[in-house]
């Protein structure tokens, strides 16, 4: 897929743009379970690319309420900016060609021949973020986080990179619950960023928290989260606008469900570790 037009920097936001902007369907992200529209979306002569996930192609889930996978996207994105992180791409929630749904922007791969360009018209390719390894323990720079069978009989152990990037994304997991963090849904940004997508399995009030990055379970909070963590306390509170926003797309369990986490991480210090009662593992993992 062609990469999208950088958007000037005017006054207009990339949310707005994704609010007010006429969407085009170009293509549909085949291997999705759900619909995935890829298309445009242009507004006062600004346009880029995004992805589309109408409410009317979502498949049912036994432990979700049906149609409510685009909301918690949205949902996501506001908690991950209340966090400054800034690790969810920008994601509204709108009507579309389909009916309503979520609208998230396209994020190109760094090595995808237009973003991340190094001046010399050759692209820098990211750094590997999870890998398969032979060996019984990671290597510097890299957290284990268990074995794994590759076939034959055989096992490899599963690290993900020792990344400062990566250890906030498990903060921001573990305050939406997220049931689904594979590794497909990592995608390095131009500039050393990192984003995260595929939310809709959030929010939930039970434990269902599934994901890779295992690698700090157990291990004490940075400094840095434990600030993030007593800034979101206060903006969940009842009648702050993050805790206003989140009522429109969540139920009043699940939102008091996020406090009650966002309280237990900061009284523990510690990142969570596998409960035991659910997969600690999504799978496939990619």
């Amino acid at each position: 897929m062609p990469a999208p037009e950088r958007i000037p920097p005017r006054s207009l936001t990339t949310v707005d743009l994704l609010t007010k902007g006429e969407l085009a369907v170009l293509g549909r992200v085949a291997e999705a379970s759900n619909a995935v529209l890829y298309c445009s979306v242009s507004y006062e002569g600004q346009e880029a690319h995004c992805v589309y996930k109408p409410v009317a192609g979502e498949r049912p889930l036994w432990d979700f309420p049906d149609g409510t996978l685009a909301q918690r996207e949205v949902a996501a994105y506001e908690v991950s900016e209340a966090t400054g992180w800034g690790l969810v791409p920008p994601t509204v929630l709108r009507e579309g060609p389909y009916g309503e749904g979520m609208c998230q922007l396209w994020i190109e791969a760094p090595d995808g021949g237009d973003e991340g360009d190094d001046g010399d018209g050759e692209a820098e390719a990211a750094p590997a973020l999870l890998a398969l390894v032979e060996e019984e323990e990671p290597s510097e720079g890299w957290k284990a986080v268990g074995f794994a069978e590759v076939g034959e009989g055989r096992t490899a152990l599963l690290v993900h990179a020792d990344d400062e990037r990566l250890r906030r994304l498990a903060v921001l997991d573990a305050v939406i619950n997220n049931g689904d963090r594979k590794g497909g849904h990592l995608l390095p940004a131009p500039g050393g960023g990192l984003y995260a997508i595929d939310h809709g399995v959030t929010f939930n009030v039970d434990d269902k928290l599934r994901t890779l990055l295992w690698g700090w379970a157990g291990d004490p909070l940075t400094d840095e989260a434990k600030d993030v963590l007593a800034r979101l306390e206060k903006e969940l509170a009842e009648g702050e606008p993050l805790a206003t926003r989140l009522a429109a797309l969540i139920t009043p369990a699940e939102t008091e469900a996020v406090r009650a986490r966002v309280r237990e991480l900061r009284h523990t210090g510690c990142h969570p570790e596998p409960s035991g009662q659910w997969p600690a593992i999504p799978w496939p993992p990619v």
